[in-house]
């Protein structure tokens, strides 16, 4: 783990993101775009934050939200989020 970032987050990600949306994080790529393959909609996209948010202690900009498209940038967004947190920003 460096900067408190899981080793695993990837994985994590997926799973809880899967488990909030009702899929199997088997069909979750980091290219997976949240709104035209999965057909996430605006509730299940607050849905997903909010889980995030509650899992790692983080917190994701509502402006930021509506910008975040793929699996891959919402494990950047998070891992960027840790590493603010570890280093006291």
């Amino acid at each position: 783990m460096q900067n408190n970032i899981p080793d695993n987050l990837e994985n994590e990600l997926k799973q809880l993101i899967a488990l909030t949306i009702g899929i199997s994080p088997e069909e979750l790529e980091i290219t997976t775009n949240f709104w035209s393959d999965l057909g996430v909609d605006s509730i299940k996209a607050i849905a997903i934050t909010v889980a995030i948010e509650r899992r790692y202690k983080v917190t994701v900009r509502d402006e930021q939200i509506p910008q975040i498209t793929t699996v891959g940038q919402v494990i950047e967004i998070v891992k960027d989020a840790l590493k603010k947190k570890s280093d006291g920003k």
